[in-house]
């Protein structure tokens, strides 16, 4: 089966599997820590994730993680068996976390296609070590057989590879017993035996010491198990006669083995069909996919435009086409809309994270620190969140390191010992909020910005500054007040990771505080970086794109209205507001024939409570755009400010999608 072992799908399959089961088995432990201790249903979730994990590492061949996940399992397994009192839980959980992380590192491997060559010798050996002293009175174990049983297994129809799984299952059985006899016995790659599977279920002829409940638990916590029938059979002539038989009397005779004990265990039948159901209705689908899909369907939006707005058909009185149009449109907008619902994921994996780095956090820098979350959740593009998560780490290793208080300074201040950080997720619009707050002692201006001038970071007379334009120092390259470098903080590094890799996906930062209050660091950013809607400009004889939630109103300004100051600067007077102009063909040196306001448009834009007014020489329409990345070579040049990517107009020309927030901050 080694060549099994080496197949890209399997491969893919088994990196899915046990990342999902690693998130869970991670929530499990730091659940139950704040629990003070595992209960009955933590231990059973845990047994059942270590139980799966080592069955399908050990299905693939990588042993140094089968072999850990089974030691694992054994002190589970003790603990469930045994309930043994006054175990060290935060001894427990940190030897557990530190297998979670070597199976994580091992894996990221995998991912890679890199050898799997982990050593996780000792780390076996102090798992081993811990179950020792858990133990107090040894048991010998029975070497006598006392139970016969009979089991049909039967998987979900659709979940694929019955072969392998069934391999699986007899692997994991020889915990259980090394008499048995299966059927089919041939559980190689062959597609006649899977078909069989698939059709008549796999049946399993043992003898064990263990109890029905636990046989019979250990068969549910078979990976895409549809329905499981459990016989516990009367004696041993009955078992001798039953497995000697032949597969084909055996089938014959299923049914007359009602004179034996029997336990059907169709627990929950019905329920077990409706899930069985649910697997036929979910698929796993690869990102890739997803992103070329979504590569489709943005050129399919751009072939529209090209079609409904070709210039051929410019004076021509088409009702029919511009009705079949219409429904094309209507087409067009559900099967994006599809598409992007089914590329929006949850925040709530990346969120629940952040308990492991506050808990770890915790541990090393002897402080309290409780996290809440708000929100989880709200959803984003699949491609966003792997852009937030640094971002999202660093804001929280940072409130822990630098703005929550010890224990001891809270207590002086008249805080709880324990400091809170409050990670919120909210719609707002087509952006999405995301806001770290704590109730630390805050940002100290003074601080900042004596070491903003230190290290020559400032821009602006200080004086001039506002309070947040100060905070906003601190996502600046190499900024950091930690006087002491050590394991989380003080290199200069980690908040101006926060502000680039926002930038990339068109988001923005911003910061608040109050002294000895905490800080708020908010989030802002777009759903989705694929498709927007925009509102298409020309300034001489190019076009610009400017996103439609950013503009708040487009006028034909008056000469009246316009004011210039001594040094040239050109501002405009709109309700009694003033707010700055900025001519797109002066900054992106664009030839235009219009100089004069009054014969242009006038664009205003709104981003983080900021204003801007463009002039453009006229706007020519709104519609939807794909964006797509400017090309390497642009990105180069470090002085072309405020563009967020580009796009294909309906007429075959080329327009530049505007950065808002670069150009109001320009």
């Amino acid at each position: 089966m080694a060549n099994l072992f080496e197949s890209e799908p399997m491969l893919d399959m088994f990196i899915f599997e046990t990342s999902q089961l690693i998130e869970q088995l991670e929530q499990s432990i730091l659940i139950s820590e704040k629990e003070s201790c595992y209960t009955e249903e933590a231990i059973n979730e845990i047994f059942r994730i270590m139980h799966t994990l080592k069955g399908s590492a050990a299905m693939m061949m990588f042993d140094n993680i089968s072999n850990l996940a089974h030691t694992m399992e054994d002190i589970f397994y003790y603990l469930r068996e045994e309930k043994p009192q006054n175990v060290d839980c935060s001894s427990l959980s940190d030897l557990v976390l530190a297998g979670v992380d070597f199976i994580k590192a091992e894996v990221e491997k995998i991912k890679e296609r890199k050898k799997v060559d982990g050593d996780a010798t000792h780390l076996i050996q102090t798992l081993k070590d811990f179950l020792t002293s858990l133990k107090q009175n040894e048991q010998n174990t029975a070497t006598q057989y006392t139970h016969s049983y009979k089991a049909a297994i039967y998987f979900a129809e659709g979940c694929g590879m019955e072969t392998i799984r069934a391999f699986s299952v007899i692997h994991n059985l020889k915990d259980l017993t090394e008499e048995f006899r299966h059927i089919p016995e041939d559980l190689g790659d062959n597609p006649e035996t899977e078909a069989r599977i698939r059709q008549e279920g796999l049946t399993i002829y043992f003898k064990a010491n263990h109890s029905y409940e636990m046989v019979h638990q250990f068969f549910q916590d078979t990976p895409f198990l549809q329905n499981l029938e459990l016989i516990e059979l009367d004696n041993d002539y009955q078992y001798q006669q039953l497995s000697d038989l032949s597969e084909i009397e055996v089938l014959e005779d299923f049914d007359d083995v009602s004179t034996g004990q029997v336990k059907s265990i169709r627990d929950n039948f019905d329920k077990l069909s409706s899930i069985g159901s649910g697997v036929q209705s979910m698929i796993s689908v690869s990102v890739a996919k997803l992103d070329k899909l979504m590569d489709l369907v943005g050129e399919m939006v751009i072939a529209e435009a090209m079609v409904i707005q070709n210039p051929d058909l410019q004076g021509l009185e088409l009702d029919n086409f511009h009705k079949s149009a219409r429904q094309l449109n209507k087409i067009t907008s559900e099967i994006q809309d599809m598409v992007m619902s089914i590329r929006m994921v949850s925040l709530s994996a990346t969120f629940h994270k952040m308990h492991r780095v506050v808990r770890d956090m915790c541990k090393k820098l002897g402080k309290e620190v409780r996290l809440e979350i708000i929100g989880e959740e709200t959803e984003v593009d699949k491609n966003i969140i792997e852009h937030i998560s640094d971002p999202l780490m660093h804001l929280v290793r940072n409130a822990v390191d630098h703005g929550i208080e010890s224990a001891e300074e809270r207590a002086a201040k008249g805080k709880n010992s324990t400091g809170t950080i409050i990670l919120e997720a909210k719609n707002a619009g087509s952006d999405v909020h995301i806001i770290v707050r704590d109730d630390g002692k805050g940002l100290n201006k003074e601080k900042i910005l004596a070491k903003a001038k230190e290290n020559g970071l400032l821009y602006k007379d200080p004086a001039e500054m506002t309070d947040k334009e100060i905070y906003n120092l601190i996502f600046l390259p190499g900024f950091s007040t930690k006087d002491k470098v050590s394991e989380f903080s003080g290199r200069g590094v980690g908040m101006d990771v926060v502000s680039r890799n926002l930038e990339t996906i068109g988001g923005s930062v911003s910061v608040d505080s109050v002294a000895d209050h905490g800080t708020t660091i908010t989030l802002k950013i777009p759903l989705t970086l694929a498709i927007i809607d925009g509102m298409n400009v020309r300034v001489g004889n190019s076009r610009y794109t400017i996103p439609t939630i950013s503009i708040k109103e487009s006028f034909r300004p008056q000469e009246s209205d316009i004011i210039r100051d001594p040094d040239g600067n050109e501002m405009i007077m709109v309700r009694g507001q003033c707010y700055s102009i900025l001519r797109l063909h002066e900054f992106y040196k664009v030839k235009s024939g219009l100089k004069n306001f009054t014969e242009g448009i006038m664009v205003m834009l709104e981003q983080d409570q900021k204003t801007l007014c463009v002039f453009a020489d006229e706007l020519l329409g709104q519609q939807q755009v794909v964006v797509k990345a400017l090309p390497e070579y642009v990105r180069r040049f470090k002085n072309i400010r405020g563009l967020a990517g580009c796009t294909l107009l309906g007429d075959g020309s080329i327009s530049l999608i505007l950065d808002v927030a670069g150009l109001i901050n320009a």
